[in-house]
């Protein structure tokens, strides 16, 4: 596999530096990417760096990942408008090992094979490197007209509203240049990678590399990538979507990428998956012809949750949003981890109804009408109820009057009213 035509074809190359190509052709190359450990999660936006890396590996090159436990303490100016927080040491250290566990999904470290990938940090190497060492046997090598000339820094210190740059952000360009520079030197790298707004501090490792040992290096990045409509790619209203499930969990993740624009859908599925550009564009002939059944969304929502969770969260991701817009049962409902269900029935209209209504028993009629206002009336319930338009927990309803008590609760403390297909109604007992 020819790993720079295989980035090209899937839209991941903004820039690549002359020479990077032949580097890889001609021997087995080790590259690495930085990724910033200020959670203890991934998010989605990591994944176009996450997804060069596994490229790399199934292309039989050797991918690190750099964890920047100390470039992580000073915070990357790049496209940012303020300072970050510094974090201590032990928050650093517990975000390294939570990364891992999730990189280890994408990339292989246990293999015997030379390409195994490589998890290393950068305060290993920073921690007892002296200001006096660092000024002296790095910082000489690269001038300040060099550093200012980097997007990254113009564009903070012209911005309107710029209260200018530290001497601590603005370092942070030499620092990034040094793990380069180290990298090269203790595990033979020869390319690093990473977002379009990383080429400055890339190119300025290559350019270190070749003042302080005269070594050639290259460097390759990706284009950020934004949703059709031009906003940030990987946010939703309640922020982040992570790769933790403590966080975001695998239903809503699986929500995020079915409920994709089309536009984004076909281009997503070439950036996050690892499908092969035949498989990528027989779907894409799919989308086209029945564009309502969207194969896209639906493939490219499976092969993510599937990498990123399991296949296990997958099946049940898609059995619970088939409970809102399929022909689910009451045993699927049931099945539903409370998380999962809530997440389900979110901003579905809710009534609290007494839980010793419940204990007792009550006619279906008035739990729907006096108890939780589902019908205006007892008169059009009872005429749904004949239609066979009301469901209580995905059951019909036989008669309008049935009773209903404590063991049609789901967890102990929930129950669903559907009236016709698509009016849901979340009747939480208390």
């Amino acid at each position: 596999m020819n790993f720079v035509e295989e980035l090209r074809w899937r839209g991941m190359i903004q820039e690549i530096m002359p020479g990077t190509e032949e580097q890889l052709q001609k021997e087995l190359t080790s590259g690495y990417v930085g990724i910033d450990p200020t959670a203890d999660s991934l998010h989605i936006g990591h994944l176009v760096s996450v997804m060069i890396l596994k490229h790399f590996q199934r292309a039989g090159h050797r991918p690190i990942a750099l964890v920047g436990g100390a470039t992580g303490m000073i915070g990357d100016p790049s496209m940012k408008s303020a300072e970050r927080n510094l974090l201590d040491e032990a928050t650093l250290r517990h975000n390294q090992e939570s990364i891992k566990k999730q990189l280890a999904k994408f990339l292989d470290f246990e293999s015997d094979k030379p390409n195994a990938a490589v998890l290393v940090n950068n305060y290993d190497w920073m921690k007892d490197f002296s200001f006096l060492d660092f000024i002296r046997d790095v910082g000489k090598h690269i001038t300040v007209n060099y550093m200012m000339a980097k997007d990254s820094v113009k564009k903070r210190l012209s911005g309107e509203a710029s209260e200018g740059m530290s001497f601590t952000e603005f370092s942070y360009q030499l620092m990034q240049a040094y793990d380069y520079l180290h990298l090269y030197q203790t595990h033979g790298v020869r390319i690093q990678m990473g977002g379009s707004d990383q080429w400055g501090n890339i190119t300025t490792g290559t350019e270190l590399i070749r003042r302080t040992v005269g070594g050639e290096a290259f460097a390759l990045v990706c284009p950020l990538i934004k949703k059709a409509d031009g906003t940030k790619f990987g946010k939703t209203e309640s922020g982040n979507v992570w790769l933790e499930r403590r966080y975001t969990s695998p239903y809503k993740f699986y929500q995020f990428w079915l409920n994709v624009s089309d536009e984004d859908a076909e281009k997503y599925i070439k950036i996050f998956t690892a499908l092969s550009k035949e498989e990528i564009e027989a779907l894409v002939e799919e989308q086209k012809a029945a564009p309502h059944l969207r194969p896209l969304q639906k493939r490219l929502a499976k092969e993510v949750t599937e990498m990123v969770h399991s296949v296990e969260d997958y099946e049940q991701a898609v059995e619970a949003s088939n409970i809102l817009f399929g022909n689910s049962t009451a045993d699927a409902l049931k099945k539903l981890d409370e998380e999962t269900f809530l997440q389900v029935f979110e901003g579905v209209p809710s009534f609290e109804v007494a839980k010793s209504d419940l204990e007792v028993g009550i006619k279906a009629v008035d739990l729907l009408t006096d108890n939780a206002a589902v019908f205006p009336s007892k008169g059009e319930m009872r005429k749904t109820v004949q239609a066979g338009g009301v469901m209580i927990n995905k059951e019909k309803l036989a008669s309008f009057d049935v009773e209903i008590n404590a063991s049609s609760l789901i967890a102990g403390k929930y129950i669903i009213a559907q009236k016709g297909k698509k009016n849901y109604f979340l009747l939480i007992v208390k």
